[in-house]
């Protein structure tokens, strides 16, 4: 089953420095039919004008990854990290026992970015932050750019039995991902038209997945597309 989720539908709000949309409840945007796709909790579609971001704030027990599609996001936490994370790449901050952190956008041009929350399979356990470049350019299908699962040997890890997966496709292009019986999956062209098992969604859609053992997944248009699998 494939659920789309037009952009147009989504939740959030036009704070100036900061453009928020919401794929689920998240802030003051509530939706009880939105809450969450299995452990996947929150994926923020935010656009952070130039020189403006997140000042320090607190998390405890979530898995929050930021996935940079255009520009730059600058962060610095509790724990002494510090990082510059560019398009394409990716940062994944463990909150576990509790971390403040801060996030930037020190650039000359406004940044925009995927924040993913993946609920933990164990809460209390230390924080940490890591980040890891993964060049748009080197992708031939689904890669994996962060994982909790334990078959995947892969540096950016979490603490939940989840995959976070990218592919770039150029029209005309497509690039198949299966998932484990009883798994769910959510994904999203940050760019472009794509064909999901002969659904049409396009960019910043969301499409919920439930029940389907193989994806699709065509680009009609030179597409970016980010998906994660969870349980």
């Amino acid at each position: 089953m494939l659920q789309i989720r037009p952009f147009k539908s989504l939740g959030g709000a036009d704070h100036g420095w900061l453009n928020a949309h919401h794929h689920f409840s998240f802030a003051n945007y509530y939706d009880p039919a939105r809450m969450s796709w299995g452990q996947l909790r929150v994926w923020n579609d935010d656009v952070i004008q130039a020189g403006t971001g997140f000042p320090r704030h607190p998390h405890r027990d979530m898995e929050i990854i930021t996935y940079v599609r255009e520009g730059a996001i600058t962060h610095e936490d509790s724990l002494g990290n510090r990082g510059r994370t560019e398009a394409g790449d990716v940062q994944v901050m463990s909150a576990g026992t509790g971390v403040a952190h801060s996030e930037y956008n020190l650039e000359s041009k406004e940044t925009r970015i995927f924040q993913i929350w993946i609920m933990p399979d164990e809460v209390g356990a230390p924080p940490s932050w890591g980040a890891k470049p993964f060049p748009k350019g080197n992708r031939e299908g689904f890669v994996t750019l962060a994982s909790g699962k334990a078959d995947d040997d892969i540096e950016l890890r979490i603490r939940a039995n989840a995959r976070l997966v990218a592919a770039n496709l150029k029209a005309g292009e497509t690039a198949e991902y299966t998932l484990d019986e009883g798994r769910r999956a959510y994904l999203v062209p940050a760019t472009g038209i794509i064909e999901v098992n002969g659904l049409r969604a396009e960019a910043r859609d969301g499409v919920a997945v439930e029940d389907e053992r193989v994806l699709r997944v065509t680009a009609i248009e030179d597409s970016e597309i980010v998906l994660v699998d969870v349980a």
